[in-house]
């Protein structure tokens, strides 16, 4: 069954991308395949790629690190280390890197444009999108982390204990996935720029930022007798993704690259108000442990759809009610 579950990785990918060829080739974008060595532009990309993949793998190389660290604690860390990340890695695959992807080359056509205010524009479209949309994500993968786990996971050996523990870590992961995700639309504001070498720099800061809080959290919980200190492992890659974040942000705009429109305060305080609101909502209907584990499989995930659903609808009601509309996001990155 391992096995099977590997190759099914492997042909999902292929699958993945012979979708997107008669696509590409239907609207005239499916160039030849060709190596072009020698080629100017071939050899700037190859000397961009090393330090544009560093600077935006960060995040991917704390989690990486947070493992090896796990490997020392308690038995049964990594996984539930690595059942977290898995469940962080869906929104940040579906919304942060496509979105990272859509707005790099309207980011690269407006610098090489020489419009300022339109790439500025275009970023802060970019994280005013991804604050409503992740935001509430966070809040409600926190919320849900117990039946969510018990609905996908709680089966034989993956036992009551091990929901507990695992949701601890995916709540310590989902309090940095605004950030997580707002690194993947601050970076490319660099590399639209051809300056790989910031984020680099940025991350590795934050990269020697997650060792020395892992050491500093896991050791506190341990001291304090804390159970589940691999959860301050997930801490600190959260609390690691906002220091990068920051210096990204911070980076752009000393050098006039990105100036924040009016209104994110008010954006912020509505957004907030309205994830509160889910959570609420979430915490009051949702039932415990005990009762999802009594569930037959089926039934947990039509609850689990329902809830989620539920939270949505409440975080969708709130933001309407506070002046929240989708048209306020529909233009930006074009």
């Amino acid at each position: 069954p391992v096995m099977a579950l590997a190759w099914g990785v492997l042909i999902a990918g292929f699958v993945q991308l012979g979708v997107q060829v008669p696509a590409l080739a239907r609207i005239g974008l499916l160039p030849r395949p060709r190596w072009g060595r020698a080629h100017q532009g071939v050899r700037r990309i190859m000397r961009l790629m090393v330090p544009t993949l560093l600077g935006s793998s960060a995040a991917q190389i704390n989690i990486l690190i947070d493992s090896v660290i796990a490997t020392f604690l308690v038995s049964g860390s990594v996984s539930w280390l690595y059942y977290s990340d898995r469940l962080l890695e869906f929104p940040l695959g579906v919304f942060g890197i496509a979105l990272a992807t859509v707005i790099l080359p309207n980011l690269s056509r407006k610098h090489a444009a020489k419009s300022t205010e339109a790439f500025s524009d275009t970023m802060d479209w970019a994280l005013r999108l991804s604050l409503v949309i992740t935001l509430p994500a966070a809040a409600g993968l926190a919320a849900l982390a117990v039946p969510i786990l018990t609905t996908l996971f709680q089966y034989q050996a993956f036992q009551a204990d091990d929901v507990i523990m695992s949701s601890l870590s995916l709540v310590a992961y989902a309090l940095g996935l605004p950030a997580f995700i707002a690194v993947k639309v601050l970076a490319p504001g660099y590399f639209a720029r051809q300056d790989p070498k910031t984020p680099v720099k940025i991350g590795l800061l934050a990269l020697g930022a997650n060792v020395i809080m892992n050491l500093l959290f896991v050791g506190g919980m341990l001291h304090w007798g804390f159970e589940g200190p691999h959860a301050g492992l997930a801490l600190a890659s959260s609390a690691s993704a906002y220091l990068n974040a920051t210096l990204l942000y911070l980076g752009l705009r000393r050098c006039g690259a990105y100036q924040p429109r009016h209104g994110w305060m008010r954006l912020l305080l509505v957004t907030a108000g309205c994830c509160a609101a889910m959570v609420a909502a979430l915490v009051y209907w949702t039932p415990g442990l005990d009762i999802w584990m009594r569930l037959p499989a089926l039934t947990r995930a039509m609850d689990l759809l329902l809830y989620i659903v539920f939270g949505a609808a409440v975080y969708g009601l709130c933001a309407w009610l506070t002046g929240i509309r989708p048209a306020q996001f529909s233009r930006g990155g074009s």
